[in-house]
């Protein structure tokens, strides 16, 4: 009679001996042991990355034999079971040799894997010379090899994964330096199919080398080990064979490699001896080579059961691993997938009820609601470009980057002032009286300023002049702007030049830049909201001068009243009226001024502040200001005219008076720490 069929078919698509015939027919019905056949004939797939397949002793054909003289004599049980068992009995090995009789053979090197008994590999052979003797070897129905694993080389960690070639340096050693290189224990494996240099292995029974018997092809002898003698009903060797099945199983659960082969695994368990059990479960792990080399080479089937069961609780941890990944990942996507559903859903009811329209349309719709309003104040040219862009917009698809730039470029024009401006106060006495509140003498420059207003009252607009205010730090000239435009009611906007080195921080970027922003003026217009600001240009007489250009020319359209009138941003690319915007320009030396720039603006200067002036200025604003920034009450401390006197001759000797106000700072400070004191 056959040996039991083995209960690892159902995991893999492999099969150990056969039963009787009869039961070798009806297995050979089920699609999974129909694969076997493929392998047999060297065309099976490697599963889950392995190059091993889980077999029986008795190849395809041979058990179709079986089966079919079965059926043919089912009548007759007595005759078809002799016959059975004849037929089967020839089919375990299908050669005329002796597997016993094998005690020399050639050794074939295994660099990625043991070869388990009851297991096929598939494997590659270069070595003409090998690949003939092996064929010579299936001729004289001798196709026996033995199976060795390569040692890795000393220095190498075999967990780590390197670029060398191995398998080449493999191929290149020959007699005694191969032998060097295998492992002693290895598997006696029948040669099942030769195609070119692709050789299927089925491997039999463990084997030890003994000795050399010819270098090239290596050849060696060998002696057949077999398991030690252990006690089947050892209380011990069941449990442990019991956790093997249970750990098993639960890999089956949680890897959904392996869920295909789940039922016929559950039926055929219990087929399973203990050395096949332990052979199989160290051949299905992801284990590295060495350990499954070391179960290959236990000869005590209860030590082999404990490795196998130590291999295949870390595949239970790697499979529950990999579901645990495969959970999150699913629990991300399908997370971002009901997201997006739902979105959709909301906006179609939305739509659906004139709630909500798309996108683009949206978007369509908020343009002109900003436009709609500035219609008639806005320049014709700039309303047909919003057209055109408008309906360029509609072609774009909502996910290419040129919908984006149209977009940022759609809402920079409909959000500019476009026809939007201040009315202006050109009261003399309003002015005079918002100067006195914001400065202390300065009779000269706030007469000057007076004079400007009321030339503008008289021409009913202030355009046409650029003040540039110069004088020593501290006097004041970024404040007298900043009066300016209250005392004419216009909107504010400073921005400083000193360090300005890029033309394009005032013409602005071209659009087919990424990150691409219009000039600052640009950005002042929308910051204010009017057209007719006060814009304030500070440290003009510190401009750079570099790689992009030269930014001191770039001012000159942006500050003559001829050239701003038609203002061109590259970015916008549409003409802008800067004409009604006042510029107010500072400098600390004019002569740092290019002399073009220089020509278009009318100076003031400011040469600073007397004795008396900076009393004043120390009494009524400084002073007040500090104490109330330190949180001091008038009553706790006193400052004299001899005080503030002694300070200003003595220490703050300079034309302006933010070193006075640091000095007036620092006496409050001390008085802070005296008063916390106590």
């Amino acid at each position: 009679m056959l040996r039991a069929a083995a209960a690892a078919a159902a995991i893999f698509p492999a099969r150990f001996a056969a039963a009787p015939a009869v039961a070798a027919a009806e297995e050979l019905r089920s699609p999974l042991l129909r694969v076997i056949g493929t392998l047999r004939d060297g065309r099976g797939s490697v599963l889950l990355g392995r190059r091993v397949r889980f077999c029986s002793n008795s190849s395809a054909s041979d058990t179709e034999a079986a089966v079919a003289e079965a059926e043919a004599k089912a009548e007759d049980a007595s005759a078809a079971e002799g016959e059975a068992d004849s037929k089967a009995s020839s089919a375990i090995v299908p050669t005329s040799t002796n597997i016993d009789d094998c005690l020399s053979v050639i050794a074939l090197p295994l660099p990625h894997r043991p070869l388990f008994p009851g297991f096929y590999m598939p494997i590659n052979v270069k070595d003409q010379k090998l690949l003939q003797a092996l064929i010579e070897n299936r001729k004289r129905s001798a196709p026996y090899a033995g199976a060795f694993l390569v040692k890795d080389e000393e220095g190498t960690d075999p967990n780590i994964v390197t670029g060398s070639d191995s398998a080449k340096s493999i191929d290149d050693l020959k007699g005694k330096d191969l032998l060097k290189r295998l492992h002693e224990v290895g598997t006696l494996a029948q040669i099942t199919s030769i195609q070119g240099d692709h050789v299927v292995l089925l491997g039999h029974r463990r084997l030890r080398i003994t000795e050399m018997v010819e270098e090239d092809p290596l050849t060696v002898k060998v002696d057949h080990l077999k398991e030690k003698p252990y006690n089947k009903d050892d209380d011990v060797m069941k449990a442990t064979s019991f956790e093997v099945i249970s750990t098993l199983r639960e890999v089956l659960r949680t890897s959904s490699l392996w869920k295909d082969h789940v039922q016929t695994y559950t039926q055929h368990i219990g087929d399973f001896n203990y050395q096949r059990l332990a052979d199989f479960g160290a051949a299905i792990s992801g284990a590295n080579k060495l350990l499954c080399q070391e179960v290959l080479e236990e000869l005590d089937v209860y030590k082999r059961l404990k490795l196998t069961l130590e291999l295949v609780k870390k595949e239970m941890e790697i499979s529950k691993l990999q579901q645990s990944i495969a959970k999150a990942i699913e629990e991300k996507i399908s997370g971002d997938q009901r997201r997006y559903l739902l979105n959709e859903q909301l906006k179609a009811i939305k739509k659906e009820l004139g709630l909500e329209t798309d996108d683009k349309t949206a978007l369509s719709a908020k343009f002109r609601e900003r436009i709609e309003s500035k219609k008639d104040k806005c320049p014709p040219h700039v309303l047909q470009v919003i057209e055109e862009e408008l309906t360029k917009l509609q072609l774009l698809e909502a996910s290419s980057s040129e919908f984006s730039v149209t977009r940022n470029y759609l809402d920079w024009l409909t959000v500019l002032p476009w026809g939007n401006y201040s009315d202006e106060n050109f009261d003399v006495h309003h002015a005079q009286k918002i100067l006195d509140e914001d400065h202390y003498g300065l009779s000269d420059v706030k007469e000057r300023i007076l004079e400007f207003i009321a030339v503008g009252k008289l021409r009913g607009t202030s355009q046409g002049k650029i003040i540039c205010l110069s004088g020593p730090p501290g006097v004041g000239k970024t404040s007298i702007g900043r009066s300016i435009a209250r005392a004419l009611n216009r909107q504010f906007y400073r921005f400083s030049v000193g360090g300005l080195a890029d033309v394009a921080e005032i013409k602005g970027h071209r659009r087919t830049y990424v990150g691409a922003m219009p000039g600052k003026m640009v950005q002042c217009l929308k910051s204010v909201g009017t057209a007719n600001p006060l814009v304030l240009i500070d440290e003009i007489d510190k401009l750079g001068k570099g790689h992009s250009g030269d930014p001191a020319s770039a001012l000159l359209e942006l500050l003559d009243p001829e050239q701003n009138v038609n203002f061109l941003d590259h970015y916008l690319d549409v003409p802008i009226d800067l004409s009604k915007v006042l510029f107010v320009c500072t400098a600390n030396v004019i002569e740092m001024i290019p002399n073009p720039l220089l020509d278009r603006m009318e100076i003031i200067a400011i040469a600073g502040y007397i004795t008396d002036e900076k009393m004043h200025i120390a009494r009524d604003y400084l002073e007040k200001n500090t104490r109330q920034a330190c949180g001091i009450k008038p009553e706790q401390v006193e400052v004299t005219d001899t005080a503030l006197l002694a300070l200003i001759e003595n220490y703050c000797r300079e034309a302006g008076v933010r070193n006075l106000q640091k000095q007036i700072e620092k006496i409050y400070r001390k008085v802070c720490k005296i008063t916390s004191a106590y």
